[in-house]
């Protein structure tokens, strides 16, 4: 996909955030949407389907987290990456936006040329995803990628993006252990500062959602998906 065709839709209810980083994306020939809140940036993305969400934190009427998880529970929207933009770098912050659905953190102010640097990576991460299997089929565990839904024994089971993102991992090779290194990387991205905790709540609450026997814990290295 062209830098051209591909739609950026930046929320904040500051106007001078919006331009600035408005300006600088545009420059590098991205299209951008701008929203003022959480209830305009869910109507805007309903209607223009963008690739990227920057999405503030801190605003009034609906805060980022609310909007994000109404976003997420959108079909059409079930590919689009939304990384969170604030101020606030606290552990708690973070962990309610993954668990929200986010992709991402990138904490202003942050320096035109890291941002973009910061897009492009993101954006590299949806290339990834068009190009991996659609459908995994372990056992009764089927894994749809593509409408970002999970059946186990023919009952669905909702998971917040990052838990999604953590067994599809898991599942794309089952028995092998994925380092923790690794897991951060291909499912955090390794430009997110996030505790080392952060992998054993995602697979704690996967073991309570798919079934503890499904995951191993290999201490001091990691972890893999037991078909």
């Amino acid at each position: 996909m062209k830098k051209k065709d591909i739609k950026i839709l930046l929320v904040d209810d500051e106007p001078d955030i919006l331009e600035i980083i408005g300006y600088n994306l545009s420059a590098e020939g991205y299209q951008i949407i701008t929203a003022e809140n959480g209830i305009k940036a869910i109507k805007k993305a309903k209607k223009e389907h963008p690739q990227l969400i920057i999405l503030d934190v801190m605003m009034p009427g609906m805060d980022g987290i609310e909007a994000c998880e109404q976003i997420r529970k959108i079909p059409d929207l079930s590919n689009t990456i939304i990384t969170f933009l604030t101020a606030r770098g606290e552990d708690y912050s973070q962990m309610a936006g993954f668990d929200a659905g986010a992709d991402d953190y990138i904490t202003k102010p942050i320096k035109p040329k890291v941002l973009t640097s910061k897009v492009k990576a993101l954006l590299r991460r949806l290339k990834k995803e068009e190009t991996s299997e659609a459908v995994l089929e372990i056992g009764d565990l089927i894994i749809n990628r593509e409408e970002y839904k999970v059946l186990n024994n023919g009952i669905e089971i909702v998971l917040p993006r990052k838990e999604f993102e953590l067994l599809y991992l898991l599942a794309t090779t089952p028995n092998k252990v994925f380092k923790r290194d690794e897991i951060l990387d291909k499912v955090w991205g390794n430009e997110v500062v996030v505790g080392g905790r952060t992998i054993d709540v995602h697979i704690r609450k996967l073991r309570e959602k798919i079934g503890d026997d499904c995951f191993k814990t290999v201490k001091g290295v990691g972890y893999k998906f037991v078909d």
